[in-house]
């Protein structure tokens, strides 16, 4: 194990395809959390770059050739002798010892409760971080956003291989049960569905045990996966169901509803901005703190909306609604409302707004 160590510990780090992200690490303790591919790895490889070569090391527990128990036995008489005070271990799980280092940071799918750390979500790229990776700021950049979704590495992967990409790697940082949750969860997203639903649907194709499937599915939300989104003033009703990242809707399933797929781009665009919001019958979002409604219509004209507006009168006037926002493609314009603001704005315009 020392032979190893002291191989991690000379081998060059790269960070080539790195691009910023809102969150960025200091010199204090982290715990980073994030699904697979969210771009962990490259947030604390892009951050040792930045310090002194030999004041760290880096670990992927991963690896084939590290096991646990002489790793627990070596780390901290290396990390010592060594004189290292950054330690990352990526891929953290709870077998391994923590060694007395000045800065620790581990990186894992799951979260762990560990006082001393300071605790970061990482979440696939919001819009704004896409654009970091684009040449232009308009529909192109959309567009482009819809096919490839956000995931970093993606932007690396060839057309012809992204639905293999995706699928192999989520293969394997899934287990095959919560494969086949989120594949159900990717041809409803947008709509009503529950555990109970989801293990119907399963049980015609495998055998299944239902207290199995509701652990896994909560595993799938609490790891963040998936997304839930609870009715106003109904707690118990049926949630709808949104997936982490839209592509998943392209390379796991063969239905293509560009409708939902748009609700959930926007859906996510919220939740990363800690927006709490909720859904009605007929209304995709209602956020009570700003007493706004949020409409997902990405082809809509001013005759669509207005007849939805009517559609949504005695929620409008029951909740002295105050704005009404329409989030579109491309079109912009208001529609005068006798109580309520209402604005039709593009997702490029409204995703970059404060």
């Amino acid at each position: 194990m020392e032979i190893l160590l002291e191989e991690l510990y000379k081998i060059d780090l790269t960070a080539s395809h790195y691009v910023e992200r809102k969150l960025q690490l200091d010199e204090k303790s982290y715990q980073i959390n994030g699904i697979a591919q969210s771009g962990k790895t490259e947030l604390v490889k892009a951050y040792l770059l930045t310090c002194k070569k030999s004041s760290y090391l880096y670990i992927d527990v991963e690896d084939v050739r590290i096991e646990i128990d002489e790793l627990n036995l070596h780390l901290q008489n290396f990390c010592t002798s060594n004189k290292i005070s950054i330690l990352v271990i990526d891929n953290y799980h709870s077998d391994i010892k923590f060694v007395n280092v000045s800065q620790l940071i581990i990186c894992s799918r799951k979260h762990y409760e560990i006082d001393f750390l300071i605790t970061k979500t990482l979440y696939p790229l919001d819009f704004e971080e896409f654009l970091a990776f684009e040449s232009r700021y308009d529909s192109t950049a959309i567009s482009h956003y819809l096919q490839i979704g956000g995931f970093a590495a993606m932007h690396r992967v060839s057309n012809d291989n992204r639905a293999k990409y995706i699928q192999e790697r989520f293969r394997y940082a899934l287990s095959p049960l919560e494969f086949d949750i989120l594949t159900v969860a990717a041809k409803f997203i947008g709509q009503k569905l529950s555990a109970y639903n989801i293990y119907e649907k399963l049980k015609l194709k495998r055998k299944i045990s239902k207290d199995m499937l509701y652990r896994s599915f909560e595993t799938m939300i609490s790891d963040n996966y998936l997304h839930q989104l609870s009715k106003l003033n109904h707690s118990k009703a049926t949630k709808k169901i949104y997936l982490c990242d839209i592509i998943f809707k392209h390379t796991i399933t063969l239905q293509k509803n560009f409708a939902r797929i748009f609700e959930n781009m926007v859906f996510l665009e919220m939740f990363k901005k800690g927006t709490e919001c909720f859904y009605d019958e007929g209304i995709d979002f209602y956020i009570p703190t700003n007493s706004e409604i949020i409409l997902c219509m990405p082809f809509a004209e001013e005759r669509t909306l207005f007849k939805k507006l009517e559609s949504l009168e005695v929620f409008i006037f029951s909740n002295q609604v105050q704005k009404i926002t329409c989030i579109t493609m491309s079109k912009e314009g208001t529609i005068s409302h006798p109580i309520s603001q209402v604005e039709m704005i593009p997702f490029l315009e409204w995703s970059l707004s404060d």
